[in-house]
């Protein structure tokens, strides 16, 4: 495998950029993070070793301009990061896996699945997984169980997102939300389970989080917690469900027992505490992308590691605010 490693939509991820950058010093000779993003304002634009701008991945030429990127930098691993373009690049699996492109991206229906929230815990439930009560708008009994939580059925970083008390605020809200789900409300403390597996869809490690704090839907204080249930979970989603590369599985502990509520299959915002809890997800999936033997490490992690985040920033003259396009000829015509 080539030594590069390029990171899609890469914009407020400098973490997962440097963590990346990290990980390829220890893990064999050369190697550069190269980042893609559609504004030049962007972060970890200047975090990376390169970076190129993109159209959105709803662009007909999405995938053609990231694959022309991939050759003409001699990458070796696509690192997909947001909801929207899994699918997307799970459909392309094949294109990039010809020039010798690992993409660590579940497939299809799996990215498609979870997507949807609704469709998630309803596969999970039938599948015996402790899964929120959800229901679509037409779906409700004439009773709800109030409260309740509402939410776009597909949507990010709390977008959208209500805690319902009463058929008032239920009424409000379903006119309010655009393609509603509505799940039982769930009272408990809340947690992450960041969860990696290799290109064949097995479970290599296992990190839950307890999210202490969180802004925007991110984690931003919180602490690593050595708990059998929830890394359980964990395995027993990716019984369910084919998961390739990092995963992270939301839920919250009820009456003792974790109900999941949302399954993203990418990088978590707070990954930077399990990798510095010991579980170096960047590093593995390097080693696994380069066909290395990874050995399951579930549950090998540094138990009760709090993280406590605060903002920075990256100063740029404005001279230096250019994101190229860079499409060379002969890479475009080798993706034609």
């Amino acid at each position: 495998m080539s030594p590069n490693i390029l990171i899609t939509a890469a914009s407020r991820r400098v973490p997962l950029v440097r963590a990346f950058q990290q990980a390829l010093t220890g893990s064999g000779p050369g190697g550069r993070v190269v980042v893609t993003d559609v504004n030049p304002l962007s972060p970890a634009v200047y975090a990376a070793d390169r970076a190129f701008r993109v159209p959105f991945a709803s662009d007909p030429s999405y995938i053609d301009t990231v694959l022309a990127i991939a050759l003409a930098e001699g990458i070796g691993l696509v690192v997909p990061t947001i909801d929207d373009e899994l699918p997307v690049f799970g459909r392309a699996l094949d294109r990039f896996a010809g020039y010798g492109v690992r993409v660590a991206v579940s497939s299809p229906d799996t990215t498609e699945l979870c997507n949807d929230k609704y469709g998630t815990c309803r596969t999970l439930a039938a599948h015996g997984i402790d899964a929120a009560s959800s229901w679509l708008a037409g779906e409700l009994p004439a009773d709800p169980p109030f409260p309740l939580f509402i939410k776009p059925r597909r949507g990010r970083g709390s977008i959208g997102a209500h805690a319902v008390r009463n058929q008032r605020e239920l009424d409000f809200f379903l006119d309010y939300v655009s393609d509603p789900v509505v799940q039982g409300y769930l009272d408990g403390p809340e947690f992450t389970i960041d969860l990696l597996c290799d290109f064949s869809g097995r479970p290599v490690s296992v990190v839950p989080r307890r999210r202490e704090v969180i802004r925007a839907g991110v984690i931003d204080r919180g602490c690593t917690v050595r708990d059998q249930r929830l890394i359980d979970l964990a395995l027993a989603c990716a019984g369910v469900l084919p998961l390739v590369g990092a995963v992270n599985i939301q839920c919250r502990m009820v009456d003792g027992r974790p109900v999941v509520f949302e399954i993203n299959p990418r990088f978590s915002g707070g990954i930077p505490l399990t990798i510095a809890a010991g579980a170096d997800f960047p590093r593995m999936l390097i080693d696994l992308a380069r066909g290395r033997t990874v050995r399951p490490a579930i549950g090998h992690f540094r138990d009760r590691l709090w993280m406590t985040s605060f903002e920075t920033s990256i100063f740029v003259d404005e001279a230096q605010i250019v994101l190229p396009a860079h499409q060379p000829a002969a890479a475009v015509e080798a993706v034609a």
